[in-house]
C-alpha cells in the first residue's frame, strides 16, 4: 500500500511539473542547459534610412534623428493626414549649421513658387518635395560633418511645431 502511495505521489508530481511548464533542465556529461524561448529583435539594415511622418496636427513623429557622419542618409517622409498639400503640406528641410530656424521659417512662408524653400536653398543641406494626404517623398544625401543640425517643415507656420534635430555622430 505504501509503495502505491509513493508511486502515485511520484506520478502526480511529474504530471504537475510538466503541466505547469516548469523549467526543463537537462544534464549531459557534466553540462547543463536550460530551454529558453528565443526572442527576435527587430533590427534595421541601415540606421541611416529614416522614415518620418507628418500629420494634420502639424507634428512630426520624430524630434531627433541620429545618423553616421559621411554616410548616405535616406529620409522618407510620409504624410499620414487627410488634408491636401495646398492646405496642410509637409516637407522635410535640413538646415545648415547656424541657420536661424525662425528667420528661415519666415522667409519660407513667402516662397510658395519654390515649394517654400527660400533663396534657392542657400541655407539648406537637403529637402524633400512638398506632400499632402497619403503621399510619400524621399530625399537622399551625404551626412554632413559631426554635429547637430535643425530640421523642419517649411510650409507656412509649420516650423513652430514641426522641427527637430539631426545629430550626426
Amino acid at each position: 500500500m505504501k509503495s502505491i502511495k509513493y508511486l502515485l505521489v511520484a506520478i502526480f508530481s511529474s504530471v504537475v511539473l510538466v503541466a505547469c511548464g516548469g523549467k526543463e533542465e537537462k544534464k549531459k556529461e557534466g553540462f547543463s542547459y536550460e530551454k529558453k524561448t528565443d526572442v527576435v529583435k527587430e533590427t534595421k539594415s541601415n540606421p541611416n534610412d529614416v522614415t518620418i511622418t507628418g500629420n494634420d496636427a502639424m507634428q512630426f513623429n520624430k524630434k531627433e534623428i541620429r545618423v553616421k557622419a559621411g554616410e548616405k542618409v535616406k529620409i522618407t517622409l510620409k504624410h499620414i493626414g487627410k488634408m491636401d498639400k495646398n492646405v496642410m503640406g509637409h516637407n522635410f528641410v535640413l538646415l545648415k549649421k547656424g541657420v536661424d530656424v525662425m528667420a528661415f521659417g519666415n522667409k519660407a512662408a513667402t516662397a510658395k513658387a519654390t515649394n517654400y524653400i527660400p533663396e534657392n536653398g542657400k541655407d539648406v543641406i537637403a529637402h524633400t518635395d512638398l506632400v499632402g494626404a497619403g503621399e510619400t517623398t524621399v530625399v537622399e544625401f551625404d551626412a554632413p560633418e559631426a554635429g547637430t543640425y535643425d530640421f523642419l517643415c517649411s510650409f507656412p507656420g509649420h516650423y513652430a511645431l514641426m522641427k527637430g534635430k539631426l545629430i550626426v555622430e
